[in-house]
């Protein structure tokens, strides 16, 4: 089976062209979405965190405090590395389960989600690499539009994100997502088509 992953900044349309492959009956892994998972309660991840960061970072019904976890982790660069040297096997380990089970289920192709391959373990797993890039402007109106903030706070989002050029620099394809939706889709069957020829040549 084949591993693609999807990645792009904030505001770049990734959601949308994940959720138009799922429409067509990929399986595709959030991996934004595990990387949450892993801080709900009951998590093999919060005693290790609660040892790092304070048994106060997670209240008595198991819920983390999110806000108070990242304000202490991501006070010092050593703090956020051992928050992702707690978190990211955990999530590395849900997203491989997810998709040993497509791979079960007789996928041939199967699509990873996430702002944050570049740069991880799992940017080795992924047989191809999919950017999806949209102008600035148009990320920033994005923002802004799906989380109702003010275009300075989405310029801020976006100027801590990953460089464009390193992602570039890592990626095997670019999307450029400046269009209408359809446009976008338009663009996903033709990167399907090439993929699924790859998969069969």
């Amino acid at each position: 089976m084949k591993i693609v992953g999807i990645t792009g900044r904030s505001g770049c349309g990734k959601s949308s062209a994940t959720s138009f492959l799922r429409t067509q009956g990929y399986p595709c892994v959030d991996a934004d979405l595990v990387a949450r998972e892993v801080l709900l309660p009951g998590s093999a991840c919060i005693p290790q965190l609660q040892a790092a960061f304070g048994t106060d970072i997670a209240d008595e019904n198991g819920e983390v405090r999110r806000r108070l976890l990242a304000d202490r982790a991501f006070a010092t660069p050593e703090g956020t590395a051992r928050l992702t040297a707690i978190t990211q096997p955990e999530i590395l380990r849900r997203i491989d389960a997810a998709l040993a089970d497509a791979e079960r289920a007789g996928a041939k192709l199967a699509f990873v989600d996430g702002a944050v391959i570049v740069g991880t373990p799992f940017e080795q797993r992924c047989d191809a690499l999919i950017l999806v890039t949209a102008p600035y402007d148009t990320s920033v109106a994005r923002i802004c539009a799906r989380d109702g903030i003010a275009p300075e706070m989405a310029r801020r989002r976006l100027d801590a994100q990953t460089p464009l050029e390193t992602l570039r620099a890592a990626a095997t394809a670019e999307l450029v997502n400046d269009g209408t939706p359809e446009q976008l889709r338009e663009k996903l069957q033709l990167l399907l088509q090439k993929l699924e020829k790859e998969e069969h040549g």
